[in-house]
């Protein structure tokens, strides 16, 4: 190819914006400057040279409610990153997590540009819900970058080709991280009970789980007031996390994203909303409780397409509740302070938590290459297919 191939990055939020800034690096690793990139996404996609017309904040939505609000808002944000498909012309388009954004700008590329190679990174856990959605990603592109073994069956049942590259979230280097050193910068003595608490990285997870977990830790600190507390605050959601911690009655530590490692490490029992740092707190070696709260009338009508038994990847993976997940009605301020204080109260109890946590990791591939590296082969294979020549 005698120009730089140009390759389209798409995310809609903080997770999928990491995964696309780790990508766009692995890709440049191999080709340098005969690649260069356009695309949506956020701060670290931008960092690695990707470009975002808008600002990815408000597409960062879950829930039937919650996305009928926001439905205004992608469905122009939709027509803007098509449209920036049809000026650029990409040699394929990564669309990155995100279901309800990314499969309607897929739909809508290739109708401009049925000849591009279309790649789904991330899809949709249809083992947990709506598995009709497996059938719809099938029909509409040409590649999946699966994260875990247990996902391809679903999509290769209906003809969608799949390579599984792994979960970035399970190849996080936390050698550096200091847990000593976190808890003596924040005088928190090496031998205090640490709860660390993850509220999440979307501002509707924000608003609707912090006033639990604040009732919950509330319980705990009257249990044992010499409790230490820490909550993480997530970038995207940093000014929300600030705003309610500081109305908390009682002291409580807040991190910065940057600093989550140490603070996972260094945590006795942690409490965190479901998501991607399940992961990353079992590879710290943490013992949690898992919740999640959706807006009422949303999970209404989306309780009858969940079909999974667990929310959280490592039980998934082990069919087993290794951690306890309390969610909707279940997560309750007595419920999660009931949990945690049992984990808190019972060394050996945290301990064989910890270790089972870490097998399911090794069930969910733990030990395979880096995650980026073997996307960003799958990438440079789907475009020498579709172009009938090499690249890379």
């Amino acid at each position: 190819m005698s120009r730089p191939l140009k390759i389209m990055l798409v995310a809609a939020e903080a997770s999928g914006d990491a995964l696309g800034a780790a990508l766009a690096e692995a890709l440049k690793a191999r080709l340098g400057d005969d690649v260069v990139f356009v695309g949506v996404g956020g701060a670290r996609m931008a960092e690695a040279g990707v470009a975002s017309p808008f600002d990815i904040g408000d597409l960062s939505v879950l829930g039937w409610l919650e996305g009928l609000k926001a439905y205004g808002v992608v469905k122009r944000r939709v027509a803007d990153t098509a449209a920036l498909a049809a000026a650029e012309r990409p040699d394929a388009v990564v669309l990155i997590d995100s279901w309800g954004f990314t499969i309607r700008v897929a739909k809508a590329i290739r109708a401009a540009l049925p000849d591009t190679p279309l790649i789904k990174y991330v899809g949709p856990q249809v083992w947990a819900s709506r598995p009709g959605r497996a059938k719809t990603l099938a029909a509409s592109v040409d590649h999946l970058l699966a994260l875990y073994a247990f996902d391809a069956p679903w999509f290769e049942r209906e003809g969608l080709p799949t390579t599984v590259v792994g979960s970035q979230a399970l190849h996080v280097d936390m050698s550096a991280a200091d847990p000593a050193a976190f808890r003596a910068s924040r005088g928190i003595a090496a031998d205090a009970p640490l709860l660390l608490v993850l509220p999440g990285s979307r501002r509707s997870e924000i608003s609707l789980m912090t006033p639990v977990y604040e009732a919950a830790v509330a319980r705990l600190k009257q249990a044992d007031p010499g409790l230490e507390v820490a909550v993480i605050a997530a970038g995207p959601v940093a000014d929300l996390v600030t705003a309610e911690v500081a109305t908390w009655p009682f002291r409580a530590h807040l991190v910065p994203e940057g600093d989550k490692y140490p603070a996972m490490k260094a945590a006795t029992v942690a409490l965190a909303t479901s998501g991607t740092v399940s992961t990353e707190l079992a590879l710290a070696g943490a013992p949690m409780v898992i919740s999640y709260r959706f807006q009422p009338l949303s999970y209404a009508i989306m309780r009858p397409f969940f079909t999974g038994k667990y929310a959280t990847l490592f039980n998934h993976a082990a069919d087993e509740e290794i951690a306890k997940e309390l969610i909707q009605a279940d997560a309750t301020a007595e419920n999660l302070a009931a949990e945690v204080g049992r984990l808190l109260a019972d060394p050996e109890a945290r301990a064989s938590q910890a270790a089972r946590q870490t097998a399911a990791l090794d069930l969910m591939g733990r030990e395979g290459r880096d995650p980026s590296e073997i996307a960003a082969e799958a990438v440079l294979r789907v475009i020498a297919a579709k172009s009938g020549g090499q690249v890379g």
